[in-house]
């Protein structure tokens, strides 16, 4: 399967745009890292990898919100 390289930007409103798709994680995490020094500090957008089987899955991905689990230090 596929890792897709992805910008995210949050305001004003939730939009992905796909970069680039790589076969291996070292090149895309190579990548993602190379563009995230490329930021400037008052960027409006992140950089993540992404594995899926497609782009629309991936995209799908991105899209779920994460829950938090349960801290261990809270017991």
């Amino acid at each position: 399967m596929p890792y897709f390289v992805y910008k995210i930007f949050e305001t004003p409103m939730r939009r992905l745009n796909k970069l680039e798709q790589h076969d291996t994680f070292r090149d895309a995490s190579n990548r993602a890292k190379q563009l995230r020094a490329e930021l400037a500090i008052d960027a409006t957008y992140v950089i993540k990898v992404m594995f899926a089987e497609t782009e629309l899955d991936a995209e799908d991905l991105l899209n779920q919100v994460r829950v938090a689990g349960p801290n261990p230090q809270d017991d």
